[in-house]
C-alpha cells in the first residue's frame, strides 16, 4: 500500500498523470512544467496570476524552479513498480501486499495477478479482459449473466438470455463484430473529422499569410500617406504665398495709383482755391465796370473733369477680387488630388466598341483612338453602329466613381461625354448630347459648350482644352467635365438619376481623339 500511496502523491493535479519535468511555484506546489505553462498563458491579461491548487496571486507571471528532488523520484518510479501497476488495479487474492492485476475475469468478478491467473478455470463461461473495476458494467443487470452480444435495433448490450427474450428476432452481432462495425463508423467520421481539420488549419494559414502581407503592406501605406500630407502641406504653403504675394501686389499698384491721384487732385484743390479766392475778390467790388469786364466764370467749375477724377479714385481703390479667388480655386484641385492619392486604383484600359464606329471615323489598332477619316470605311451594317462619327467604350459603367481622359489635340470639333446603351444609332437625335440618353462636353472652333437632351450650357471661350477628363460618382448620379490645363478647371457638373448602365462615348468630327492612361476607379477604404 505504501507504493500506492506514493504513486498518487506523483500525480499532477492539472492533468491527472505522473509528474513529467516538475516544477514549484513560490508556493509550494507542484506541477508539470507544460501543465503550468499552459494555465499561466490562459491568464494572460487578466490583472494576476493564480495557483490552480490554492489560488495564491501574483502580479507578475511566476518563475517556475525545477525540483530536482521530484525529478529524480519520478525517474525512478517507474522502475521500482511492474508496469501493470499504472493501472491502478490490484489482484483480489493478494491480501498480504497489493500486486498488481493481469486480467479481470468477468464471471468471477475479480481480479487476479500473473500467479493467480495460471491457476484460473480456464472454462469459456469465465471470460478474462483486461483489468477493470467497472466489472458491473460488463454484466447483464437483469439476468447477471455476461454481456455477448449486440441488439443493433435497441443499441443495447445483452446476455445469451437476453436474445432468447426480449430481444428474440431482433438483428444481433457479437460484441467483436459490432464493436468493429462502430469502429469502421468512428474511422469514417475520423477522416471527415481529419480532413475538416486540415481545411480548417489552411485556412488559418491562409488568414496569417493574409494578416502577414496586410503587415507588410502598413508601413508602405503609412509611408505614401505621409508623402501625400507632406506633399498637401506644400501645396498649401505654396498657395499661400501666391495668395500673399497677389493680394500685396494688387495693394501696392492701388496704393501707387491712388498716391498719385491724390497728387493731382491736391494740385486741383489748390487751383481750385485760386479761382475761388479771384471770385470772392469780384464779389467784394463796388466797382460795376469792372466786375462785368472780367471774363466770364462758367468755366471755372470743370465737372467733366470732377467726374473723370472720381472715376479714376474708383477703379483704382478695388482689389481684384475675382483674380484672387481664382488662385484659391486651387485649393479644390488639392482636395481632388488627396482623393486621387489616397482611393485611386490602378488604372484599366478604356477601349472603344469597333463594332459601334461610324463608317466615317477610323479605329487604330488598340482600340484607343478615333480618328475622322474622308475614306468610307464599309464596315458592316448592324443594329449597333452609328450613322454618325462616333463610337462608344466596351466598358460600361453602373456603379462607384470613375475618370477617364482623352487627348483631343488639335481637333477643333468634338463631343466627348457617356452614354446609355440603348442611345439611337441613327437619325438628327443619334449625336451624344442631343438626346436624353447622354451627356457631353463639344468643342466647335473655339466654342465650348455642355449639352444634354439637345439643351446647351454657353462656357467661356478661352478655356485650354487640349486634353479633357471625365468624372463619374454613379451613386451620387454627378458627370463632371474637367479641362487639364494648370491648374485643372471644373467645366460643369450634371447631376441626375441613372437607371442604366454608362458607357464613354466620342464623336470626332475632324482630327482624331485618343483615350489617354485608361480608367481609374476608386473608392473610400474600409
Amino acid at each position: 500500500m505504501a507504493s500506492a500511496d506514493l504513486r498518487q502523491e506523483l500525480d499532477c493535479s492539472i492533468c491527472l498523470s505522473i509528474y513529467t519535468d516538475p516544477v514549484t511555484l513560490r508556493c509550494g506546489h507542484n506541477f508539470c512544467r507544460v501543465c503550468i505553462d499552459r494555465v499561466l498563458d490562459t491568464q494572460e491579461g487578466a490583472g494576476a496570476y493564480t495557483c490552480p491548487d490554492c489560488r495564491a496571486e501574483c502580479q507578475e507571471r511566476p518563475a517556475l524552479i525545477q525540483n530536482i528532488p521530484l525529478c529524480n523520484i519520478v525517474g525512478s518510479f517507474p522502475s521500482t513498480l511492474p508496469d501493470q501497476e499504472e493501472t491502478g488495479i490490484f489482484c483480489t487474492y493478494c491480501v498480504d501486499s497489493p500486486v498488481p492485476a493481469a486480467k479481470s475475469c468477468l464471471l468471477c468478478e475479480a481480479s487476479l495477478c500473473d500467479k493467480h491467473l495460471r491457476v484460473h478455470s480456464k472454462s469459456a463461461e469465465h471470460v478474462l479482459c483486461d483489468p477493470t473495476t467497472a466489472l458491473g458494467n460488463r454484466k447483464c443487470s437483469v439476468h447477471k449473466k455476461v454481456l455477448e452480444y449486440y441488439c443493433t435495433e435497441d443499441a443495447a448490450c445483452i446476455c445469451v438470455y437476453c436474445s432468447a427474450g426480449e430481444h428474440r428476432g431482433h438483428l444481433v452481432d457479437s460484441l467483436d463484430e459490432a464493436s468493429e462495425k462502430k469502429k469502421e463508423k468512428l474511422r469514417n467520421v475520423l477522416q471527415k473529422l481529419t480532413t475538416k481539420r486540415a481545411e480548417t488549419e489552411k485556412r488559418v494559414q491562409s488568414l496569417q499569410e493574409r494578416r502577414r502581407e496586410d503587415q507588410e503592406k502598413a508601413p508602405g501605406i503609412i509611408e505614401s500617406v505621409t508623402a501625400l500630407f507632406r506633399d498637401i502641406r506644400r501645396q498649401l504653403e505654396d498657395l499661400e504665398k501666391r495668395v500673399l504675394s497677389e493680394i500685396s501686389r494688387q495693394e501696392q499698384r492701388v496704393s501707387l495709383s491712388v498716391s498719385d491721384l491724390i497728387q493731382q487732385l491736391e494740385i486741383k484743390k489748390d487751383e481750385l482755391s485760386g479761382k475761388m479766392r479771384h471770385i470772392e475778390e469780384l464779389c467784394n467790388m463796388s466797382d460795376p465796370v469792372t466786375v462785368l469786364q472780367e471774363p466770364d466764370t462758367g468755366d471755372l467749375c470743370d465737372t467733366e473733369d470732377t467726374e473723370r477724377h472720381d472715376n479714376q479714385v474708383h477703379g483704382a481703390g478695388d482689389l481684384d477680387v475675382g483674380l484672387i479667388s481664382g488662385t484659391l480655386h486651387t485649393l479644390s484641385d488639392i482636395i481632388t488630388g488627396i482623393n486621387i492619392g489616397i482611393y485611386v486604383r490602378e488604372a484599366a484600359d478604356l477601349l472603344v466598341d469597333e463594332t459601334t464606329a461610324g463608317n466615317k471615323i477610323h479605329i487604330s489598332d488598340d482600340r484607343k483612338t478615333a480618328s475622322r477619316s474622308d475614306m468610307y470605311q464599309n464596315h458592316p451594317v448592324t443594329p449597333e453602329r452609328f450613322q454618325s462619327p462616333q463610337v462608344i467604350s466596351i466598358r460600361r459603367f453602373s456603379s462607384g466613381r470613375h475618370y477617364w481622359e482623352v487627348d483631343v489635340g488639335k481637333s477643333v470639333y468634338w463631343r466627348v461625354g457617356m452614354c446609355y446603351p440603348n442611345i439611337c444609332r441613327g437619325g438628327g437625335q443619334s449625336h451624344i448630347g442631343d438626346n436624353n440618353k447622354s451627356w457631353c462636353l463639344r468643342r466647335c472652333n473655339n466654342q465650348y459648350s455642355v449639352i444634354h437632351n439637345s439643351m446647351w450650357i454657353q462656357l467661356p471661350d478661352n478655356i485650354p482644352c487640349d486634353r479633357v477628363r471625365v468624372y463619374l460618382d454613379y451613386e451620387t448620379g454627378q458627370l463632371s467635365f474637367y479641362s487639364l490645363c494648370d491648374p485643372i478647371r471644373r467645366l460643369h457638373t450634371y447631376t441626375a438619376a441613372l437607371t442604366e448602365p454608362l458607357h464613354a462615348a466620342l464623336c470626332v468630327a475632324d482630327g482624331c481623339i485618343t483615350v489617354s492612361g485608361g480608367v481609374r476607379s476608386w473608392e473610400k477604404l474600409p
